[in-house]
Formats: C-alpha cells, sequence, structure tokens
C-alpha cells in the first residue's frame, strides 16, 4: 500500500471517474489533455498507475493531483486527497463560460484573492486585494488608480512562491522577476570559478560570498521596472531580507521615493508539501537539500514571518495552488 495520508480516501477518484462515464484509459487521455492545456507538467496516466491511485496503492504525486483537480474541477479535499484546512475553500461549483467578462468574472478572482490574508495587524490586506484586482480591472476596462507596486513573494524552497507569482502576473499583467532563472547562469559559473561546485547552495561560500551578489542583482533587475514605475513581482526565498529591518527599510525608502509601493507576501507552508515539491521538480540545485533533507529542514523555522507588515498566502498541503488552479480553468478567458 501507498504512504498513509491523513483523510486520504483512493475511493473517491474512483467515484468521480465513473460519475463522468470515463474508463481508466479514457481518464488517462483527459489528464494528460488538461495538464498540457494548464501549461503543467504532463503525467504519462496510463492505465495501470490510475488504478494504483483508486486503488490506495501509490499516492498520486503533484502533477497528478493537479491534473486530477481540473479534471473533475474539484479541490484535493473534495476528491479524497487530504482533509482540508481550516477555512479552506474546498466547493468550487463554478461552470467554465466563453462569454464576456461579467460581474461573475470579478466575483471569483475576489474570492481567489482572499488568499492574500494580513499576516500581522499593520498591513492593509484589503488594500493590497484591491490593488491587484483594479490591475486585472485595468487591463480590461483602462486606466489604474493606484501607485505602481514592488511585491516581494517570498518562503522558502518548494513553498509556491513560482506558482502564486505567475498567477499574480496572469490577474494583473506585472512582470514576474523569478531569482533562479535571473541569476543561476552567473552564479553557477562563479561558484566553479571561486572552487565550489555549480550546485552549491549550503556552504559558508555561497552564503558569503555569492548570495549577496545574486540578490543584488535580483534588485537592480527590479530597480530598473521601479525606475519606469513599472509595477513587478519578485520571487525568491528572501529569507534572510524580510527578517532584516535595515535592509527592508532602505528597500521601502528607495522604492517610496519613487513613488512606488512595496507589498510583502509570505508564502506558508509545511515541511511534507515543501519536500514533495522539491522532489518533483528535480532541479539540480536542490540536490544536497534532498540527500540531507533531515539537517535542511532543520533549519526551516515555520513559524518565521516577515519583520514588516506584509501579508500571508496559506499553501500549506497545496491548498493556495490549488485555487490558483481552479481560477486558471474556470476563468481561462481572463488570462487570455
Amino acid at each position: 500500500m501507498g504512504k498513509s495520508r491523513p483523510g486520504w480516501r483512493p475511493d473517491r477518484l474512483r467515484q468521480q471517474r465513473e460519475a463522468h462515464g470515463l474508463t481508466l484509459e479514457g481518464a488517462g487521455e483527459q489528464l494528460r489533455e488538461v495538464a498540457r492545456a494548464a501549461g503543467l507538467a504532463v503525467p504519462a496516466a496510463n492505465f495501470q498507475t490510475l488504478w494504483q491511485h483508486e486503488q490506495g496503492e501509490v499516492y498520486p504525486g503533484p502533477h497528478y493531483r493537479r491534473a486530477y483537480c481540473l479534471l473533475y474541477r474539484a479541490t484535493e479535499p473534495e476528491l479524497g486527497f487530504r482533509n482540508a484546512l481550516p477555512d479552506e475553500a474546498t466547493k468550487l461549483k463554478f461552470t467554465a463560460s466563453r462569454e464576456p467578462h461579467n460581474g461573475a468574472h470579478v466575483l471569483a478572482v475576489e474570492r481567489a484573492l482572499l488568499q492574500l490574508a494580513p499576516g500581522s495587524e499593520d498591513v492593509d490586506g484589503q488594500g493590497m486585494q484591491q490593488r491587484i484586482l483594479d490591475a486585472w480591472k485595468r487591463r480590461h476596462t483602462g486606466g489604474d488608480p493606484n501607485k505602481p507596486t514592488l511585491m516581494m513573494v517570498g518562503g522558502y524552497a518548494g513553498s509556491g512562491k513560482s506558482e502564486f507569482s505567475r498567477f499574480i502576473s496572469q490577474l494583473t499583467g506585472w512582470p514576474v522577476l523569478d531569482k533562479d532563472p535571473i541569476t543561476r547562469p552567473l552564479v553557477e559559473r562563479l561558484l566553479v570559478e571561486m572552487g565550489s561546485e555549480p550546485n552549491d547552495r549550503h556552504t559558508d561560500l555561497y552564503r558569503e560570498k555569492v548570495r549577496p551578489l545574486e540578490y543584488q542583482c535580483l534588485l537592480e533587475t527590479a530597480y530598473a521596472n521601479i525606475d519606469c514605475a513599472i509595477s513587478t513581482v519578485l520571487s525568491a526565498p528572501f529569507i534572510a531580507e524580510v527578517t532584516d529591518p535595515r535592509w527592508m527599510q532602505r528597500l521601502i525608502n528607495r522604492c517610496e521615493a519613487r513613488g512606488v509601493t512595496v507589498a510583502v507576501v509570505w508564502i506558508q507552508c509545511d515541511i511534507d508539501t515543501m519536500h514533495e515539491y522539491i522532489s518533483f521538480r528535480s532541479a539540480a540545485r536542490d540536490s544536497w537539500k534532498l540527500q540531507n533533507w533531515d539537517t535542511y529542514a532543520a533549519g526551516i523555522d515555520l513559524e518565521l514571518r516577515p519583520v514588516v507588515p506584509h501579508l500571508v498566502v496559506d499553501n500549506r498541503l497545496g491548498a493556495a495552488i490549488s485555487l490558483t488552479d481552479q481560477v486558471r480553468q474556470v476563468f481561462g478567458t481572463v488570462f487570455q
């Protein structure tokens, strides 16, 4: 039998498949199709694997779970993959529409943006939600009453930063600057020239000599947008940065001097989900983490939060990313 997971009810997959009138082969074909259309990693989805999922012999990986949710237009708790989190939206009874955008689309996006919950008492959560909604509306109606925004999306490796950043970008049209693709070639070459391994992300050499330059490159790229008053989403762990009051204040001061608002978003996640996502993406830079997981995990502080006003996205058990997948599909025409 597969690894026991709290709330896992594999029989619900079979019930959903039969309710949709699908054979195992038919469900596999449609899983591949919806995954491909959504830009996800396309699962093999052969009938043997789907049968193992339905029998509880193999717990579906993240790419399968996301594809199942899109295929059956349901959430992970509804499909029996896990128990629901407190206050998690698990009933998404929407019908995909190709009609012109109307009030229903606005309400649905507003509901998705409720993920941006205040992480500290001194942050204007509703104001940030409205800012994103206004930017989304601007793409269709023209005009934006807000100042440009620099949104910093931080969190530990595998927490869901990149996925959530892309979702915000699709809503608003704001460009995403993701640290890894922007700096990786430079970082890898620099590490090799300094006598280390290209995938070193754990030694003192990386932390003291390379990491500061990596974040400097990211910030300089962001400032190029800020100087042009372009709202931008930054995606990086920002572990040291968001916990350093002086670093954060320097960033805020520089942005405010240019009429740009800084919004800090922290992605909350659990250890098991982070491990699953890191394993799934199979990035070379994560090799040390996976090979020394207990040591790496011991350094993760699940209670860590930014020292400045911030918003929190609860992505424990992949809940937030699951909801953004639903919104992407159901309101696909919004992102065209």
